[in-house]
């Protein structure tokens, strides 16, 4: 049998509506134990604020350390202890009023590693990207076969690709204290391998 193969790329507009932030609370002691309190200190005050602007099962610790610090010179000089979180944020205007008040309650201690927006439902636009890349499979292959002087007869097989997952933006503005995110826009793609006998 007689076939063409052809590979179709779709792709779909999605809006990050999602905030995952990490940050850490970081304290520098002398001794291992008045490291790990003040880490405790510090991260008794993430939680608070953390709390008071998502549910609970939204908030989860990621790790807990405590290694030894070093000056300059490369000589210990007491011991430094990390607690990590994760905050989810279903809101990006939260999610701003959130690192914000973390860095005004917390202070030199938070750490922010990073603000991802995310979507949390892709189905709607994982559909939308393959139905594109099967109709971009039909034009490519139909194309081809009038190129060929041949007809496209049934389909014999359909491979997907992998999606491409969208891309992650920081937070990108401060204005008066205030952490603002700007979402704006991603593609998700699809890819779709589609053989078709011809006639």
């Amino acid at each position: 049998m007689r076939t063409i193969t052809v590979t179709g790329h779709g792709t779909a507009t999605v809006v990050p509506d999602t905030a995952v932030v990490r940050v850490s609370a970081v304290h520098r002691a002398p001794t291992l134990a008045e490291a790990l309190a003040g880490a405790s200190s510090a991260g008794a005050a993430v939680t608070t604020v953390a709390r008071a602007h998502v549910d609970a099962a939204r908030l989860s610790s990621r790790e807990l350390s405590v290694w030894p610090a070093h000056d300059h010179e490369g000589r210990q000089s007491g011991f430094e202890a990390r607690h990590a979180y994760t905050v989810t944020c279903g809101d990006l205007d939260v999610a701003g009023t959130l690192v914000a008040e973390l860095a005004a309650q917390v202070g030199d201690r938070l750490q922010v590693e990073g603000v991802s927006l995310e979507v949390s439902d892709t189905a709607a636009a994982v559909t939308a990207a393959r139905e594109a890349a099967y109709a971009d499979a039909r034009a490519r292959a139909e194309h081809l076969a009038g190129l060929a002087h041949v007809s496209l007869g049934d389909v014999q097989s359909v491979v997907e690709g992998g999606g491409v997952v969208p891309m992650a933006r920081g937070f990108e503005a401060m204005a008066k204290g205030d952490v603002v995110l700007e979402p704006g826009e991603s593609s998700l793609g699809q890819a779709l391998t589609v053989t078709w006998a011809i006639l």
